[in-house]
């Protein structure tokens, strides 16, 4: 498939945004490092929206008509593309009201803030999840028809997300041990499923070929004419090609820089970064993950490629 920027920011913005969030909250629950204040949950929670919004408005720049863009919304029961969009929509006023009542620290309205932030962390994942399925349901890309990808999603979000609110604790001048647990577990578990995922695909013989798509099975089958001499919509978008060599170098980018790299400094200092060690262990992370969603549209084979001259798909 061919890989738009514009696609790739979103989904790498919008769930490290969301998972941000979702563990602002547990960090707001269980008290991690000592807790933060209801200032630093609001501040928390405006860089997690500063997220959300800058992937969900880039989201629009991919459609050919933006203006059209409200249709999304009309498919919820059918489409995981217009649950996403619904369930990103109902998130914000819940969540912010989690942060209006974070901020105001009101004793007597505890409960209900409390409560609002369960619903808005549920609703960010419902969210990613949905935002992996829209992959994840095509059975015509046999690299996204799997769990493994909302899986992905739903890790890879949460991992960079904790590795922000260890810069945030940082900031805050909370104690950072929790916070590196709290990243390390994020990071070890995202690095196992993206490895499980990277075995998975490559897995030969696994996808459909021109004889299972045609019926011949008992004979090599060749297609002799595509019936076009210049490159369509079909080859363009769906066609995508990329030489193995690029794509085992940019695997090892993504797991040295979005993993390796993280996981190494956390260990050298001892769970306890700067302020801007944090900031820069987030950043690797984050210039890791967009070379992984790039990978994850590059190396996407439709199934329509095998009647433009591809064997296997």
């Amino acid at each position: 498939m061919h890989p738009a920027f514009s696609v790739i920011f979103f989904t790498v913005s919008s769930g490290a945004g969301f998972g941000l969030f979702a563990l602002l909250y547990f960090t707001d629950v269980l008290k991690l490092g000592g807790g933060l204040s209801g200032e630093q949950i609001a501040a928390t929670g405006a860089i997690a929206f500063f997220f959300i919004i800058g992937g969900l408005l880039s989201s629009v720049l991919h459609l050919a008509n933006p203006k059209n863009a409200w249709r999304a919304f009309s498919r919820f029961r059918t489409s995981w593309l217009s649950r996403e969009g619904v369930f990103s929509v109902a998130f914000f006023p819940v969540a912010f009201g989690y942060l209006v009542l974070s901020w105001f620290s009101l004793a007597n309205l505890e409960v209900v803030r409390l409560g609002l932030g369960l619903v808005a962390t549920a609703l960010a994942w419902i969210t990613v999840f949905s935002t992996g399925m829209i992959y994840g349901c095509l059975k015509t890309i046999r690299q996204w028809n799997t769990p493994l990808v909302p899986a992905n999603y739903l890790a890879l979000g949460n991992f960079s997300g904790a590795l922000m609110l260890l810069a945030v604790a940082a900031w805050a001048g909370l104690d950072l041990q929790p916070f590196a647990y709290l990243a390390g577990s994020m990071l070890i578990i995202a690095g196992l499923l993206k490895a499980i995922y990277y075995f998975w695909i490559a897995e030969p013989g696994a996808g459909p070929s021109i004889q299972t798509a045609t019926g011949f099975t008992r004979a090599q089958v060749r297609l002799l004419d595509a019936g076009h001499t210049h490159g369509t919509f079909l080859t363009q978008e769906f066609g995508f090609q990329l030489a193995r060599e690029y794509a085992l170098a940019l695997k090892f980018f993504v797991f040295a820089i979005g993993f390796i790299v993280p996981l190494g400094l956390l260990i050298i200092t001892s769970g306890k970064p700067s302020l801007t060690l944090s900031a820069l262990i987030a950043g690797l992370a984050l210039a890791g993950l967009v070379a992984e969603r790039w990978l994850f549209f590059a190396e996407a084979r439709h199934v329509v490629n095998l009647y433009h001259g591809s064997q296997r798909c």
